[in-house]
């Protein structure tokens, strides 16, 4: 194999840190002898099968540091999903540029495409090491601990939480806040990691690893504000019926579809309102607000988690250094050592790709409306350090006069 030609890619949705796995791969490849040229992709394998390559080779190491410190895809990315067909033209794009080694930094489809690339390539004899490097805040990669990109969006959604739950005590009323998570509830359930208090919010969380029942949910809502005078709700936007279709095509008359074909999610404030709007009917509650986090959580920049940022860097290297010294193709995944420390894995592509992790039982509550505190333990080493903290006023009451 010739390891003179490295190219590089970034697929699915931007994160707070996929350009830290990016430099990540041309600083290291930069450090290896007989490495001629490190080549990005404009906008994933699009830009593949385009050739609109850039070299990143003559890029200096100051500012490879000042893009990897920021979020979103620096390379730009796509949302396409390659089929067989699709990726013998990416192949003959890797071959017509000597290409050695293929890295592609994206979640569950961009792990099959480095499957299939690396089936073709090895079915015509060529000599092509493929990685797939884990990169999603959806958390739902199976064989690894967490995925990059996960922890910093999770912080975020934390944050979040824990000032929405602030401004809704000090105005109290019903209040949903819907977050990203089609089949995972990871994200959603990080919203767990804003509370201080006991009766702080989130009082209720949904996920899409529990059945969601609209009346059941209901009287969720009506017995924390009776008991409360308030109530804080994250609900993922994948929730779904017994039967696995999404509430949101239940409570809504027109549905909008993405390039997969699959209902379209993020991007649409329509479950939140919907939801409200079923409280305020309903239960008669008159301020009842929803947000829908959409993109917001993706990329927000000044909410990262240093963990994170590590993280995403190293990924990157073992990717090249498992390229250089590894001998095979695989997925690097992320292990979990001791409280916490993180050790990485070179796991064969067929064991990743295409599948998708939801959370386990022992993170979500007999309930099905909170997290455990295993999930706790298991997040709060993720976000890093420096999270903001809240504090209340001491309750020291004045004799009332008038008696009222």
């Amino acid at each position: 194999m010739n390891p003179a030609k490295i190219l590089v890619a970034q697929g699915g949705g931007p994160t707070a840190v996929i350009n830290q796995s990016l430099v990540g791969v041309v600083l290291e490849a930069r450090r290896h002898r007989g490495v001629e040229c490190v080549y990005g992709a404009r906008h994933g394998v699009r830009g593949i099968v385009n050739e609109d390559l850039v070299d990143l080779t003559q890029e200096t190491s100051h500012n490879l540091e000042l893009v990897a410190a920021t979020p979103s895809s620096a390379l730009g990315s796509t949302r396409d999903k390659p089929d067989e067909a699709y990726c013998r033209e990416i192949f003959k794009v890797l071959q017509a540029h000597q290409i050695g080694q293929f890295f592609y930094i994206g979640g569950n489809d961009s792990s099959d495409t480095v499957r299939i690339v690396s089936e073709q390539a090895q079915a015509a004899h060529y000599a092509l090491r493929c990685i797939h490097i884990p990169k999603t805040i959806d958390n739902d990669l199976v064989g690894n601990d967490h995925t990059p990109g996960f922890p910093s969006a999770a912080r975020f959604v934390a944050q979040a939480f824990a000032g929405a739950n602030l401004d809704n005590a000090a105005l109290p009323g019903v209040y949903v806040g819907v977050v990203m998570g089609r089949h995972a509830g990871f994200l959603t359930a990080a919203s767990a990691l804003g509370k201080k208090f006991d009766d702080d919010g989130p009082h209720l969380i949904y996920v899409p690893e529990r059945t969601f029942d609209l009346a059941q949910f209901l009287a969720d809502v009506k017995a924390t504000y009776d008991r409360l005078g308030r109530c804080v709700i994250a609900v993922s936007e994948g929730i779904h019926d017994a039967a696995g279709t999404p509430i949101i095509t239940t409570l809504a008359k027109d549905m909008e579809f993405d390039a997969h074909g699959n209902i379209q999610l993020s991007g649409t404030g329509a479950l939140a309102d919907l939801l409200c709007e079923e409280i305020k009917r309903k239960l008669g509650i008159k301020r009842v607000r929803g947000d829908t986090f959409g993109y917001l959580q993706r990329s927000f920049i000044g909410c990262v988690s240093d963990v994170d940022q590590r993280e995403a860097r190293e990924v990157g290297e073992k990717a090249v250094q498992y390229a250089m010294w590894g001998g095979r193709d695989g997925s690097v995944a992320i292990k979990r050592a001791g409280y916490y420390a993180a050790d990485y894995e070179l796991l064969p592509l067929e064991a990743v790709a295409g599948k998708t992790r939801t959370m386990e039982d022992e993170f979500l509550s007999a309930s099905g409306t909170d997290v455990t505190d295993a999930f706790r333990m298991y997040l709060r080493p993720l976000l890093g350090s420096g999270m903001p903290d809240a504090f209340r006023l001491r309750p020291n009451p004045v004799a009332k006069v008038l008696g009222r």
